[in-house]
């Protein structure tokens, strides 16, 4: 006889249970609470939703700000318990965006705060669920005061039902969320996440060391997802900074004593670049993992000095993959320069040619990956299903390369590769280049159409705070660490670079702004 399928929401259950008293989640200036808090009021939220007409398999709209990230942790569980599919949204989205996913995903609710329910109308979903928004010294799980906005349902009245604890039963291929890719070329896709490729680790019997994990991923991104329960189960509190501030990061690490923390590449940038930063009290953490995009070696050798005794690694994931990770083994990230890890078992990594066949250990190729019989795929969207999932392997759209111990290296997106008179460029290659100058902050290299060559490289720059250099000084620095044909003539210094939700560089951006306007610098 099989064991009954255990749901994340029942990790919680247990944890509650067992350690009820200690702190689940801290968000930093927005208060905490205890796992036995959390258990209970996702229990009376659950019970809530169900009463409100939710069925098991409906799809819930979760649309909060990331100072309300308390309320997220109680709805995201309590959706899951009713045996709902959760649908978490990026809160800067535009009406005509959420009408778009309203319209695709079909919702039968959604819990929105005042910031967000301007966006939701003409009767859908049918039950909206009015959260008040965070208010500094509030009680992070009350209802607001007063009656809840015309056509809604305060979250109050939900929240005040019944606190016995049922889990509306569920199979490991059920569908548990929908995800919103980020979507750095305009066109976000719907990655179905089902129960049994929801997360790498399972449920487990609860333990608790009284750590803390540290992150400031935006709560509806992949990276964000996978702090949802996972410091919980490895018996950590979760602490979380609504809005990254490299100030504010140093101050919670020198006050909270995390033994983890996760950034994406732009916060290892800033908080690099900090005055603070040198002289911060850091001892406490024993892991730092970057992941979300590709990490600039030198970056990384500047955190791993900074963190001596730590385990620094820049690691490799994507919401498509689910729970196909890379991990880094201690020391080797420094010896591995540019390298994002080994895959973990039993995931498989390969690169192969345009015809799907696997290419020689250290020779560039597409980047496939797979845990056997555990596929995602595209919500409502079978076409687009069978163009990236091919054969049970996910083609991800990253070019990479496999050393012979079988560590990756990623090298760009295949759809970024730079033909320039007839040689294939990759970025991250030249981005690397440049972030070694003393001058540069952080760089984003992008190809455009050239009439004779096909396309050129165009370089926009970020100088550190007072730093000058001229585009003379960059290519001749560029010049002595890669071949001529790689290096950009075109170069834009700029105040900052256009990112997505996950810190992810929105490159379409850039070429447009290069199309459409002249470099400030140019060398030939």
């Amino acid at each position: 006889m099989t064991e009954p399928y255990l749901l994340p929401p029942e990790q919680l259950h247990a944890m509650a249970r067992t350690f009820g008293g200690e702190t689940a989640y801290r968000v930093v200036g927005g208060g905490s609470m205890t796992f036995a808090r959390w258990d209970q009021a996702a229990s009376r939220l659950a019970n809530g939703l169900a009463g409100a007409g939710v069925a098991p398999g409906d799809r819930v709209v979760l649309h909060l700000a990331p100072a309300n990230h308390l309320r997220w942790l109680v709805s995201y569980a309590a959706i899951h318990r009713a045996g709902a599919v959760a649908i978490p949204l990026n809160p800067e989205l535009t009406r005509p965006e959420v009408e778009r996913t309203v319209a695709h995903a079909d919702p039968a609710a959604a819990v929105v705060e005042a910031g967000t329910l301007p966006h939701y109308a003409g009767g859908r979903p049918g039950l909206l669920v009015a959260t008040p928004a965070a208010r500094p010294g509030a009680d992070p799980l009350a209802g607001a005061p007063g009656p809840a906005p015309a056509g809604t349902r305060p979250w109050s009245e939900l929240l005040s039902g019944d606190a016995h604890y049922a889990q509306v039963p569920r199979r490991p291929g059920d569908l548990a969320d929908i995800v919103y890719t980020s979507g750095t070329t305009g066109h976000p896709k719907a990655v179905a996440v089902r129960f049994e490729n929801a997360s790498l680790v399972p449920f487990r019997r609860p333990t608790w060391s009284g750590d803390g994990w540290f992150h400031a991923s935006p709560a509806h991104t992949f990276a964000g997802l996978a702090f949802t329960y996972t410091p919980m189960k490895l018996g950590s509190t979760g602490i979380y900074l609504p809005v990254f501030d490299a100030g504010t990061w140093i101050d919670t690490v020198e006050s909270e004593r995390p033994g983890s923390v996760f950034l994406v590449p732009a916060m290892a940038t800033l908080l690099l670049d900090h005055p603070r930063f040198a002289g911060a009290d850091l001892s406490s953490v024993q892991v730092c993992t970057v992941g979300s995009a590709p990490l600039a070696p030198a970056v990384l050798e500047r955190l791993q000095e900074r963190l001596p005794e730590a385990l620094v690694s820049n690691n490799y994931g994507m919401t498509e993959a689910g729970s196909v990770y890379c991990l880094m083994p201690p020391g080797e990230a420094v010896r591995r320069p540019g390298s994002v890890g080994k895959p973990v078992p039993p995931a498989e990594i390969v690169c192969t040619d345009d015809e799907g066949r696997v290419v020689e250990a250290g020779t560039v190729g597409q980047v496939r990956l797979r845990i056997p019989g555990r596929p995602r795929e595209y919500y409502g969207d079978p076409e687009a299903t069978a163009r990236t999932w091919v054969d049970g392997w996910l083609v991800t759209g990253d070019l990479g390369r496999v050393d012979e111990d079988g560590y990756l290296y990623i090298v760009g997106r295949s759809k970024d590769v730079i033909i320039r008179g007839g040689n294939n460029i990759h970025p991250t290659d030249v981005e690397h280049a440049v972030e070694s100058h003393p001058a540069v902050l952080e760089v984003s290299v992008v190809g455009v159409g050239h009439p004779v060559l096909g396309e050129d490289v165009v370089a926009f720059v970020v100088l550190r705070p007072g730093a000058r250099t001229t585009a003379e000084d960059l290519r001749a620095h560029t010049l002595e660490r890669l071949a001529r044909y790689k290096v950009p003539r075109r170069w834009y210094v700029v105040d900052d670079l256009p990112r997505n939700a996950t810190g992810k560089v929105i490159k379409d951006r850039l070429r447009r702004r290069a199309e459409a306007e002249d470099p400030l610098e140019v060398t030939g």
